[in-house]
């Protein structure tokens, strides 16, 4: 099968493109600067891309994990307008494109984020659960409201809502590990907030399992497990032998990154369910967080 992929220079896009390969996939590329194999240039900040190159490609498959980083900077005004336009022109310029090829994608995946669903304590929340409204939950209605127009062109179309993906490689867990090694990892805030994680594995896995099986909707890319942020930090500094005893001093955090940053991605809560996944057969390898820290760490 020839999958092309946007974003597949990124933590999720690189491992996603060597799994592939694996499994004798033909990958294509989707990038702004050329590569040194086939691929599709495309700038979505000025809407243009390469048609014909994607058409003569005959592509079986796509996965749009492409868009600016969420944590890399503060949200001024100008970031966030970044983070959403990203998502959304990118994905409307996408879907554009693919919508007028001759010979069609059997697939469309594209990724979205449980950032869709907002910050609501410990309700439990599928796929069929409302959006909330924060920032990031419009991020993601707007995302997939234009993903969604590829069904429009007769495309199956799937949306991938990405939970807390672990990995020493890269990620939210990468950045914990220093401070937790070193014995100043803890709670942050209260620690009741829940954490709605997937190992980088798992996450893989999802996405190919989709793939194969051609599914369509919307898909919870979480594991079926969901911890509070003060069950991680124990669990974690279990793992690495190391205390958990003082909570993560907010303060520095709001001063690096903004309070609404971390208010967002630190404080917020999100107990989400793969129902999606496991309603089709999907199997995780890694069902709990000390099976997943055993592995990864």
């Amino acid at each position: 099968m020839k999958v092309a992929i946007t974003g597949s220079h990124g933590f999720i896009g690189s491992e996603l493109v060597a799994q592939l390969k694996d499994q004798g996939h033909e990958i294509i590329p989707i990038v702004r600067t050329p590569v040194d194999q086939l691929h599709i240039l495309w700038d979505p900040e000025h809407q243009t891309i390469d048609a014909a190159a994607l058409d003569s490609a005959h592509i079986d498959a796509v996965v749009h994990l492409a868009g600016e980083g969420i944590a890399d900077k503060k949200w001024s005004e100008q970031q966030k307008r970044r983070i959403l336009e990203s998502r959304t022109q990118g994905t409307a310029l996408l879907v554009d494109a693919l919508s007028q090829l001759e010979h069609k994608p059997s697939i469309f995946i594209s990724g979205s984020a449980i950032g869709y669903y907002g910050s609501r304590g410990d309700t439990e929340l599928d796929e069929t659960s409302s959006p909330g409204d924060t920032f990031l939950a419009d991020v993601c209605v707007q995302w997939e409201e234009q993903a969604l127009k590829a069904q429009d062109a007769g495309i199956p179309t799937a949306v991938i809502r990405t939970g807390i993906v672990l990995d020493k490689s890269g990620g939210t867990l990468a950045k914990m590990l220093t401070p937790f090694k070193l014995g100043i990892g803890g709670r942050i805030g209260n620690g009741n907030q829940y954490m709605s994680w997937i190992s980088l594995e798992d996450h893989i896995r999802a996405i190919t399992f989709i793939l194969d099986k051609q599914l369509t909707g919307a898909f919870n890319l979480t594991a079926p497990n969901p911890v509070t942020n003060k069950e991680f930090t124990l669990d974690l500094g279990k793992r690495l032998s190391r205390p958990t005893l003082l909570p993560t001093p907010l303060l520095p955090l709001k001063l690096r990154y903004g309070s609404e940053l971390v208010e967002a991605l630190l404080l917020g809560s999100q107990r989400v369910i793969p129902q999606a996944l496991l309603d089709n057969g999907f199997t995780f390898h890694h069902e709990t967080l000390p099976d997943a820290l055993v592995d990864i760490v």
